[in-house]
């Protein structure tokens, strides 16, 4: 009985502490997924905080814990056990949590205030406005167009989650549709859509003159090491070689770099090399938060910097919705914040299904579609510069081999069809094999053949 007494505590001690050096580490991810994703959802994407509590963060640990919007000052609170992550809010650049800078720090920095286009859509023809044309191509067989769109909203697997589709052809759009509780003024998070975004921001420097995505990037804490030789088109390519985990369900880089970090460059860019440049493939968000932050140094002025995008791509393209958001550092959130309306993802998309030319203005260099959608080295016909392709057609079996793609965690998809002239956005809420992509696109394909 002296044996069992002694054990039993010394079991309940060893149990505690088990489980705190297990969450410990886990409790920043926890409450900052929360924290960032809720006060965004509400505050950038118009969405109610029961509307996300009950879609997007109720899941694994994420739906125990307890959130509080403070409506007036524009701050989220999220607690879960013994730790809390907050959130603060710059008009025009989004929710940011504050992590490594304080509040005040943080909105300090000189956001400019770029005006949006100042026209009203409504009475702009598409792609620049809103104004629709009535008629749709005589090619296309709008009952079976209406019959694929309705599948993809059946909320049950393999087509579960969906928020909301657009499709586009010859230019035009041939269908959108919401699920309840979204509509056409609603913003959607791109998560890893972003990326690609990152992709045009970098080719419009390098039209420019600005970037040369050839050279070494020149970061300072690789010259002393072989770290030296990495360029922006490794990195772009995903084989920069630096040592990466982008694994979402445990304590990852990428878990560690959106939740924990201020300066999400910094942390990646100080990751140490595990394979030679240019000859490993491994999918990072790390990498594309590095070429956001050359992006800012080869600017060299943040509040120029930060009015780039509106200035240079949003407004030129119609994109009036768009919001790129930023970390607690004042760098964008390259890999994965980024929110725009249905329309908004599809003028994107557009503006690379033409090559990079938007109504006669050439915005993106002319080969820089086809430096985007040329397969990176090791990735198996998967992969090309911040654009996933189908060249191999694993993932994609019954989709034209031409066709690529902006991908985002959990169901962001703009599919980029040259060949068949079509641009298709879906967004949603959808786990791992809950929603069929290549049945999906396939539909709506068979619709216009």
């Amino acid at each position: 009985m002296k044996r069992v007494r002694i054990i039993i505590p010394l079991l309940i001690v060893v149990i505690l502490l088990g489980g705190f050096l297990y969450m410990n580490p886990l409790l920043p991810i926890i409450t900052g997924y929360s924290a960032k994703n809720l006060s965004s959802g509400v505050l950038v994407a118009n969405r109610t905080q029961e509307s996300m509590e009950e879609t997007d963060l109720n899941f694994s640990f994420i739906k125990y814990v307890k959130n509080k919007i403070d409506n007036q000052s524009k701050t989220v609170k999220s607690r879960f056990l013994w730790h809390t992550s907050r959130t603060t809010f710059v008009n025009g650049y989004g929710s940011i949590l504050i992590n490594d800078y304080s509040e005040s720090d943080i909105q300090a920095r000189p956001y400019p205030v770029v005006p949006v286009l100042p026209e009203n859509p409504d009475t702009i023809d598409w792609p620049m406005g809103d104004v629709i044309a009535d008629t749709i191509p005589s090619d296309i067989n709008t009952k079976q167009l209406n019959r694929a769109i309705e599948q993809a909203f059946a909320d049950t697997i393999p087509y579960k989650g969906t928020f909301a589709v657009m499709v586009t052809y010859k230019g035009q759009p041939v269908a959108e549709k919401y699920a309840e509780g979204f509509g056409p003024g609603n913003r959607f998070l791109s998560w890893s859509m972003a990326k690609s975004f990152t992709n045009a921001l970098t080719g419009i420097l390098v039209k420019d003159g600005k970037l040369d995505i050839n050279e070494p990037a020149g970061i300072e804490e690789w010259q002393n090491d072989e770290r030296r030789n990495i360029t922006i088109n490794n990195l772009m390519h995903m084989n920069s070689g630096l040592e990466w985990n982008e694994d979402y369900g445990n304590s990852s880089d990428v878990n560690n770099m959106l939740h924990k970090e201020g300066d999400m460059a910094q942390f990646t860019y100080q990751k140490p090399l595990e394979a030679e440049p240019g000859t490993f493939w491994e999918y990072s968000s790390g990498a594309t938060n590095v070429v956001s932050y050359l992006i800012r140094k080869a600017i060299g002025n943040d509040s120029e910097y930060l009015a780039f995008p509106r200035n240079e791509l949003f407004n030129k393209t119609g994109m009036r919705s768009a919001v790129f958001e930023v970390d607690a550092s004042g760098t964008f959130v390259g890999s994965s914040y980024l929110y725009a309306t249905m329309c908004d993802y599809t003028r994107f998309g557009l503006l690379y299904l033409n090559n990079g030319n938007w109504q006669g203005e050439q915005i993106l260099p002319e080969d820089w579609v086809e430096y985007s959608t040329t397969t990176a080295n090791g990735s198996e016909g998967k992969y090309g510069a911040f654009f996933w392709l189908n060249k191999a057609g694993t993932d994609y079996p019954d989709v034209p081999r031409d066709m690529y793609c902006c991908r985002g965690h959990d169901g962001q998809f703009i599919y980029i069809i040259p060949s068949k002239e079509l641009v298709i956005v879906r967004t949603g809420f959808s786990k791992k094999d809950e929603f069929d992509q290549n049945r999906f696109i396939a539909g709506i394909i068979d619709a216009i053949e």
